[in-house]
């Protein structure tokens, strides 16, 4: 068996990204790429490359390969952008983001979370991704700011913190709400925030200990 999966990433990215929509030449070679087996536990391995979330442990999962190549799209990245990923989860989001940019910065408030997609990423040789243990909603304002941010997880409204580490142009894409979730794009121009509403969506909440 090819240990590194391809034949099935292939697979995945041509029955579930393309047809979803994605075109953009960077992030469906990202989605080839990059080994989702990698970042999901042994005993979900076999599903790796279905279009469907797993779970990571800590009430946490990993997203369906569809919206993450959907949301990450959306930012429309460059190599020279500098990300903030807000949620890292397994790690496989903040790969896919460090495959198309300069320097990705990820927050998980799970600390063994954390600490094994800091792991995985070095095991994969990502060496343009950083983690950090903490509170996401607060973002890393002193690496601000940023020319993308992406959160993973639904906060019930949007972090101002976040809004206010974006750059002129950033873009930032996320989840809002309980019952009910939206994905939303803000970008920033000279004028303010212009908001794009995308789809529904159904993400864990986002842990944030200092409430509003």
């Amino acid at each position: 068996m090819d240990s590194t999966r391809k034949a099935e990433r292939n697979r995945m990215v041509d029955q579930y990204i393309i047809p979803h929509g994605v075109k953009d030449p960077a992030v469906v070679a990202a989605m080839r790429h990059v080994p989702r087996h990698r970042f999901v536990p042994g005993e979900y391995s076999l599903f790796a490359y279905v279009d469907g979330p797993l779970p990571i442990g800590h009430g946490q999962t990993i997203s369906q390969p569809s919206l993450v190549a959907d949301m990450t799209a959306a930012l429309q990245l460059k190599k020279t952008d500098k990300v903030l990923e807000i949620g890292t989860g397994s790690g496989y989001q903040a790969a896919i983001l460090a495959e198309l940019a300069d320097q990705v910065l990820t927050i998980e408030i799970v600390e063994p979370l954390a600490r094994q997609a800091e792991q995985t990423l070095a095991e994969l040789g990502y060496r343009n991704v950083r983690v950090r243990i903490g509170d996401g909603y607060q973002g890393w304002p002193e690496e601000a700011p940023f020319d993308a941010i992406i959160v993973t997880a639904a906060p019930d409204h949007v972090p101002q913190p976040l809004l206010e580490q974006l750059a002129l142009g950033g873009r930032l894409i996320l989840p809002v709400g309980r019952d009910i979730q939206t994905l939303d794009l803000y970008r920033r121009t000279a004028e303010g925030y212009q908001r794009t509403t995308l789809t529904l969506v159904r993400f864990v909440p986002l842990v944030h200990p200092g409430g509003q």
